[in-house]
């Protein structure tokens, strides 16, 4: 789980343009959005892109994505239960 945490925080990095912050800069139990690193509705629709392009998992509701975007952690954790 650790190494899919780390390859995730990688990836938010690079696709979300996070260039100032390094992997070890991003807590993984931190909100996403908000008061942690701060993402918006656009980076979700990103990190919906990197789910697919990365892991092979479509989100088909929308609805369901909140909880599952909460954190690196919980992400993580969902790609582990649902990857193809």
């Amino acid at each position: 789980m650790e190494q899919l945490i780390e390859e995730l925080k990688t990836h938010l990095i690079e696709e979300l343009n996070l260039e100032e912050l390094t992997p070890s800069d991003i807590d993984a139990d931190a909100p996403l959005f908000g008061d942690g690193l701060g993402l918006d509705s656009i980076d979700a629709l990103e990190i919906i892109l990197i789910l697919e392009r990365y892991y092979g998992i479509k989100l088909h509701n929308t609805a369901e994505a909140k909880p599952i975007f909460h954190s690196v952690k919980t992400l993580a954790e969902y790609i582990a239960k649902h990857r193809p």
